[in-house]
């Protein structure tokens, strides 16, 4: 196999148990961590209110960095597609803010996770969401079909962003946007870095820097592109998510050496000139002047922690 498909094949692996733990209500260290464990990076990124009525199953399965429905400017009526949805947190979040006219989609290619997150959905008696199994190089959707794309902590593991994001832009409405919780570096990763599987998994390998995201948005066909840091990665992070090991095998001290954060990368698909005009009206994406608003939420929110540099 060749490294490109060497991660595909380990990802879907810690997926897969990290499921299966899930299911037993035991907290989980595979890739970023769960949203009630010890890991500094995932704990505290959902308010009280957010979990209530979730099951149990979907807060432990949560393996995310930040908390993409809060910076999304989620509206009623539109249509959501969470890539690497996992345990579906974020797709049951989602679908409380589009309504009962509104649809919320989760896309992933584990099993596992697939029926974990169908049954979570079932007891938490929601209705409006879809679980479609598939890649995110690969969407198994039609051209212009959603208004917002979310992801948490999962598109730094994909080997081709390219594609990702190309097609991220094809589903997409007119005017539709991205909002992405991300690994993200300040600097490129160390070449030996990238070539290790197990930090590959972690989050860490294959996180972009800002100026590439920026890039390869840009590529794709995006505008209004903004990249926000809510929490710079630590040494310690690393020891919390289990990776302190694989970090110091590779000879670097401390994870606070690699310059990551936490980060929200979001973007819009350009729409025509009289769409723009008409303030982006029913059926479209949220109007401009939103994203700042939005950050808030995650910085303000009752019982929701400080998502500052020292967040979490």
């Amino acid at each position: 196999m060749t490294i490109d498909q060497d991660i595909k094949q380990e990802v879907r692996t810690r997926y897969g148990k990290a499921a299966k733990r899930a299911q037993e209500k035991a907290s989980d260290s595979s890739c970023c961590g769960s949203a009630d464990d010890g890991n500094a990076v995932t704990s505290h990124l959902y308010t009280t209110d957010e979990l209530q009525h979730l099951p149990q199953e979907a807060v432990v399965a949560s393996l995310g960095c930040g908390n993409p429905v809060a910076v999304a400017a989620i509206a009623e009526g539109e249509t959501v597609l969470d890539l690497g949805s996992g345990g579906g947190i974020d797709v049951l979040l989602s679908a409380r803010r589009v309504g009962p006219q509104g649809k919320a989609y989760g896309l992933d290619m584990t099993d596992e996770m697939l029926a974990l997150a169908r049954e979570n959905a079932a007891k938490a008696g929601v209705t409006n969401v879809e679980f479609l199994k598939g890649e995110m190089e690969d969407m198994p959707l039609p051209d212009g079909e959603i208004d917002v794309i979310i992801s948490n902590c999962v598109v730094n593991l994909s080997p081709d962003k390219d594609r990702v994001l190309a097609e991220s832009f094809r589903v997409l409405k007119p005017g539709g946007r991205v909002a992405i919780s991300d690994i993200v570096a300040h600097n490129e990763m160390p070449a030996e870095l990238k070539r290790s599987i197990e930090l590959w998994t972690g989050c860490i390998a294959g996180a972009l820097t800002e100026t590439e995201y920026r890039n390869k948005l840009t590529a794709a066909g995006f505008e209004d592109i903004e990249i926000e840091s809510f929490r710079e990665y630590t040494g310690a992070d690393a020891e919390s998510g289990g990776l302190g090991e694989a970090v110091r095998k590779l000879g670097i001290t401390g994870a606070d050496q690699l310059g990551i954060f936490s980060g929200v990368v979001r973007a819009r698909k350009p729409v025509l000139s009289a769409v723009r005009a008409a303030d982006e009206g029913p059926g479209g994406s949220a109007p401009r002047g939103q994203w700042k608003e939005s950050i808030q939420v995650i910085n303000t929110a009752p019982g929701a922690a400080a998502c500052g540099p020292d967040c979490c």
